[in-house]
């Protein structure tokens, strides 16, 4: 059995009409790729938990996760982390509008980079005026603020290093800033172009004041973080002597005496 190296991590809350059409193309993204599903229904109140529940009875590869309240879209990424299996992780947005078809592509750049996260870069954004303006606002308040050399961290599309994940501090919106995080603690990022589509069903859960106003007092912390992370310093270690089992004669004498 090859070992699994990739974990696709999605955050639900309500998407039992976006969940079939993904997951099936996943599986079409993916094939002759070790991968597992985790989806996280994070406290929906439609069909979502017997629809993942009812998918993996014929499909091992799916975990499903579930909140019975709604916990938020970074502590169900935190979680499926803890819980996944692969060396990579990819996220996903459950509303269908990330192309799964374009992971591959990130998985190639990581298999041929020493990156620990490859972030999406949605070039042409499939989603209204509004949403659209108050994105590039956040985007750019944030670089301004973190300087984190990335144009687009709201993208649902990202590879990170499972490792590297875990090592990250958590807190509520952590996912918003994952490249700041990544780089506080030593770690290169790189974006990429992927696709993006419009949403297929249902509404978004985030706007302007979700973005911004509260993603303000967010920055401030992370801010923090960057000013106060410190980097292990260079330690060498002495080469160890030959023959440097232990004269196990030697204690046993001692232990005698």
């Amino acid at each position: 059995m090859r070992q699994l190296h990739l974990s696709v991590i999605i955050p639900a809350k309500d998407e039992a009409d976006n969940l079939p059409g993904l997951l099936d193309e996943i599986a079409a993204a993916l094939t002759g790729t070790v991968y597992e599903i985790l989806v996280v229904d994070d406290g929906s109140s439609d069909a979502t938990w017997p629809l993942l529940c009812q998918r993996a009875t014929v499909d091992a590869r799916l975990r499903p996760l579930r909140h019975l309240e709604s916990a938020g879209q970074s502590t169900s990424l935190w979680q499926a982390a803890w819980h996944a299996r692969g060396n990579w992780l990819a996220t996903l947005d459950g509303d269908g509008q990330n192309d799964p078809a374009d992971i591959p592509r990130l998985l190639n750049v990581a298999m041929n980079s020493d990156l620990a996260l490859i972030a999406g870069h949605r070039i042409a954004r499939q989603d209204s005026w509004l949403k659209r303006l108050s994105s590039r606002t956040a985007n750019r308040v944030r670089a301004t603020l973190l300087k984190d050399a990335t144009p687009d961290t709201g993208c649902g599309l990202k590879l990170i290093r499972r490792d590297a994940f875990l090592t990250l501090p958590y807190f509520d919106h952590m996912h918003r800033f994952l490249p700041a995080l990544v780089q506080a603690q030593g770690g290169r990022c790189r974006s990429v172009s992927v696709n993006h589509r419009p949403r297929r069903a249902g509404q978004s859960k985030y706007g302007l004041h979700d973005r911004l106003w509260v993603g303000l007092v967010d920055m401030l912390g992370v801010l923090w973080l960057q000013r106060r992370c410190s980097l292990p310093a260079s330690l060498e270690v002495a080469p160890e002597a030959e023959n440097a089992e232990p004269d196990r004669q030697a204690i046993r004498r001692q232990e005698v005496s």
